[in-house]
């Protein structure tokens, strides 16, 4: 029975990915920083259980390496391996420019986003790495993985810069092992978070509605399209994205025929 660790997903894009493996017949183990908010995914999750497989919770902050390496630990006891691992765990901060954030949010942040991706992805690397069959690694990209700057989000884009290089020095690293490495690309998804992720404009600019109207997406699409390619995946060093150049391209010439509604499965 393959074993799918998901890192942050008692909620939003996490809880999606942990649904769409138990639809396609996979085991689970989600995690988040409450035992409350394990027991709830948990709940939410039974019900998407098919055929043998199981759903396991353990509470994890991923910004303490401990916890995560009790969370794998957890995962081989249950269930004897890990086959995917996926660093989704992240954290957005208010809209403001870096000298407004309290200074106290900044190792939040950072551990999160970026240190729990490090922590993550060698404990998952040395453990997969015992495994006969190696196992894969997934680390979820956010707003400037790219590259891409804009004031107000600087702190969260400056952490999702470094897990691209992250991963991309880890891929190197791995290559030859039994242990596969890729990146997540989700683009923006309505989520409380993604809703933050997508706040990188002023409120009092009107065109951020039609911004996140033409490229936000529901959790259910998005992640639905993720897991059946990461279950198709093949390729160390794969970098699945929902959004890629053409689909943008291909809203930005119908959008003055249809009308999308991002809160809605299929956008439209």
């Amino acid at each position: 029975m393959p074993v799918a660790v998901i890192t942050g997903s008692t909620r939003g894009i996490g809880l999606g990915l942990a649904r769409e493996f138990l639809k396609c017949g996979h085991s689970v183990v989600v995690s988040g920083r409450s035992q409350g908010g394990v027991d709830e995914a948990i709940a939410s999750l039974s019900g998407d259980v098919t055929g043998e497989a199981r759903i396991l919770g353990q509470p994890c902050d991923v910004g303490d390496l401990a916890q995560v390496q009790a969370l794998w630990d957890k995962a081989v006891a249950d269930f004897g391996h890990v086959d995917y691992w996926i660093n989704n765990a992240g954290l957005i901060h208010s809209y403001k420019n870096i000298t407004e954030l309290p200074p106290e949010d900044f190792p939040r942040i950072i551990q999160t986003n970026l240190t729990g991706v490090i922590h993550g992805t060698q404990v998952a690397t040395v453990g997969m790495g015992k495994q006969d069959a190696g196992g894969w690694i997934y680390n979820m990209e956010g707003f400037g993985s790219d590259g891409m700057t804009r004031p107000g989000i600087t702190l969260y884009g400056t952490t999702k810069r470094a897990v691209t290089y992250f991963t991309a020095s880890a891929i190197k690293e791995a290559k030859g092992t039994n242990v596969k490495i890729g990146f997540l690309n989700p683009g923006i998804v309505m989520t409380d978070l993604g809703m933050g992720d997508t706040a990188l404009l002023p409120k009092e600019e009107r065109r951020q509605k039609k911004f996140l109207m033409l490229i936000g997406d529901t959790v259910e699409d998005v992640t639905t399209f993720l897991v059946l390619r990461v279950l198709a995946n093949t390729k160390h060093g794969k970098r699945i994205a929902w959004m890629s150049p053409l689909k943008l391209l291909g809203r930005v010439l119908m959008s003055p025929f249809y009308k999308r509604d991002p809160m809605t499965p299929a956008g439209y």
